[in-house]
């Protein structure tokens, strides 16, 4: 045999060596049982805490949330506050949910845009925060793009629906422990900051 010959005969004894190997390992997969999903660790924080969106459907957490403030608004619209959290940033970020408790779809979102120019027309950035003692209003913070740090996307509520949302804001100074929350269409809500 010439030395190409045995190339050849060494390279296709290889590959069906492999082909034999994998094989093999893959009959060895245990079973047909599923692998354990890793368990995750337990939180010592809070949800919410930092600057975070919430999620949709409220985190699928059986806890109930907590409610700071509660505000009616047109057509059995209402306005939970569930956290007015400052963080090291130098942020404020306020969640809740708005609960369509009218029998109607609520589709006069449009107003919680707030007037200023360039605003989503589906986003809570029209929301503000008032410091009474320090004498100061806050706006919803924008990206370096315009674009409100906040919930977006809203349309429309549906009778019984209840969409989460939050607004990020300049924090307060650090003397300050209770602020105004105000969305248009709302009653104003004093809440206490925590954080």
């Amino acid at each position: 045999m010439g030395i190409r010959q045995k190339v050849k005969v060494r390279g296709g004894a290889a590959v069906a060596v492999a082909a034999v190997l994998s094989l093999t390992l893959a009959g060895c997969g245990g079973g047909g049982e599923k692998p354990e999903e890793p368990q995750k660790p337990a939180s010592s924080q809070p949800q919410g805490s930092g600057a975070q969106k919430p999620s949709p459907t409220g985190g699928g957490s059986s806890e109930p949330l907590e409610v700071i403030a509660t505000s009616a608004g047109p057509a059995g619209i209402v306005l939970t506050l569930n956290s007015a959290l400052r963080d090291q940033g130098g942020f404020l970020t306020v969640s809740g949910q708005i609960k369509n408790g009218g029998s109607d779809a609520f589709v006069r979102v449009t107003a919680w845009k707030g007037d200023e120019k360039g605003a989503s027309a589906t986003s809570v950035a029209g929301a503000t925060l008032t410091d009474k003692a320090g004498k100061k209003r806050y706006y919803v913070l924008r990206d370096t793009e315009g674009r409100c740090l906040c919930t977006i996307g809203i349309t429309k509520i549906a009778p019984g629906e209840t969409i989460p949302f939050f607004a990020q804001f300049p924090a307060p100074p650090a003397g300050t422990t209770e602020v105004d929350f105000n969305l248009p269409t709302f009653a104003t809500a004093t809440i206490k900051v925590s954080g």
